[in-house]
């Protein structure tokens, strides 16, 4: 980058700071995971490095194919991952995921197909520049459908989202972590290029909107039912993921801004509290008491959820406010619906997550325990934590932040002068 000044180039530089940037934040809770022990420690080096080496293809790629390619390779990763536990019913979940996986590379690829024959390259930038012409017809809105469909499966996207609570239920709460940290992020980042360079028509915000608002009722209400904690932060890790998309489909810098905010404050709030399920895996009567038995934990835990009901001036709140405001200033009917919507189920969301807490400080002993946290999730998730209340302290510089990188996603003629002057085709 120095050099890159010295020469004069700041803006190439610019660029490629900004995909570093990104690609050390969607990194960062893999780089935070430790082992799950000394027998599988080479099995998980390997799959945590594939995982990370694929993340920075995906963040670097320019072609669309290419980001195909490596969005599939972090996903054979994340199987391995998810396998790891050994049991009939990891098994099972992994193969479930596979399945359902294979169904979305399909569609995926399928789209891609599309693409090509109405556009003759798969460049990013390039489809930048053809796309309103060659891609703006139901053609285009059919190659939409199924990118999202087939990327969606990791992205927990509502229809392609039913192999999430068996695999976060059934797999060690470090791969869960990952999994709610990493995996999805990364396939949010693959929408989230798609939507801004090729795909930024109204139809297919709407649609996002749509299956956004569906996911993040539709999760939040089945993690209200839900009677075990796994699969409690299993479909709450679905909801978030729903109003990420809720956020995206919001035209402009404030739907970018909106969707990167909830999306970061996930990578922090939900690996941290899937390794407090390392220990309070099971039905969630088995947490009564827990607050007396590991107070440390409890409280970690209260932080998390005052967060994601959005109670101020948590990180949360902010996020949830930027969706809203960001909604309201569409003004459109589906945008009204939509905030509705989120503020009636952040209701449901604050109903299961304070019924939890109020167990945590009941008298009444249950049968068989949750035993007690071990250090080192412990220490884990206070990590998480404080970076949590690090960002409630810097919440404005980091709200001007957020939209200085809205406004550069935005930018497409710089993306598409630098990208084709240096010649590059990645």
């Amino acid at each position: 980058y120095i050099k890159s000044v010295q020469k004069g180039k700041r803006s190439d530089a610019k660029v490629e700071l900004s995909r570093q940037q990104h690609e050390q934040g969607i990194l960062f809770p893999a780089a935070i995971t430790p082992g799950p022990s000394e027998k599988n420690q080479q099995e998980h080096d390997t799959g945590k490095q594939q995982g990370q080496g694929s993340s920075a293809a995906l963040a670097l790629s320019g072609d669309l194919f290419n980001i195909f390619v490596f969005y599939e390779l972090g996903a054979v990763a994340s199987f391995g991952l998810v396998v790891s536990a050994g049991t009939r019913a990891a098994y099972l979940a992994t193969f479930r995921y596979l399945l359902i996986s294979g169904l979305g590379s399909v569609l995926f690829l399928l789209g891609i197909a599309i693409v090509y024959v109405n556009t003759g390259t798969l460049n990013l930038a390039q489809l930048a520049a053809l796309a309103p012409q060659s891609l703006n017809n139901m053609q285009g809105m059919a190659a939409f459908v199924l990118i999202l469909l087939g990327v969606g499966v990791k992205a927990e996207l509502f229809l392609v989202n039913s192999w999430v609570p068996e695999v976060y239920a059934t797999s060690p709460g470090w791969v869960s972590g990952l999994l709610a940290g990493m995996v999805s992020k990364l396939a949010v980042l693959v929408l989230l290029r798609l939507l801004i360079l090729v795909f930024d028509f109204p139809d297919a915000h709407n649609l996002l909107l749509l299956l956004g608002v569906a996911g993040f009722v539709s999760g939040e209400l089945a993690a209200w039912w839900a009677r075990d904690f796994r699969r409690m932060l299993a479909f709450s890790s679905i909801g978030q993921l729903g109003l990420v998309f809720i956020g995206f489909s919001i035209s402009g810098e404030a739907g970018v801004m909106a969707g990167l905010a909830v999306a970061l404050h996930h990578v922090l709030v939900k690996p941290a509290l899937f390794y407090l399920a390392e220990s309070w895996g099971g039905a969630l009567t088995r947490l009564q008491g827990a607050g007396r038995r590991s107070p440390l934990s409890a409280a970690i835990f209260i932080l998390f959820a005052l967060s994601l009901i959005g109670v101020p001036p948590l990180p949360g709140f902010w996020a949830k406010m930027l969706v809203i405001l960001g909604l309201a200033g569409e003004g459109g009917n589906l945008q009204i619906v939509a905030i509705a919507a989120v503020l009636v189920v952040t209701v449901v969301e604050a109903a299961y997550l304070l019924r939890l807490v109020a167990r945590f400080y009941t008298v009444d002993e249950p049968r068989e325990p949750a035993p007690k946290q071990a250090g080192w999730n412990i220490a884990r998730a206070l990590l998480f934590g404080l970076g949590l209340l690090l960002a409630t302290v810097l919440v404005l510089p980091l709200g001007d932040w957020l939209l200085s990188v809205s406004r550069e996603a935005l930018d497409l003629s710089h993306y598409v002068t630098v990208v084709l002057q240096r010649g590059v085709v990645q």
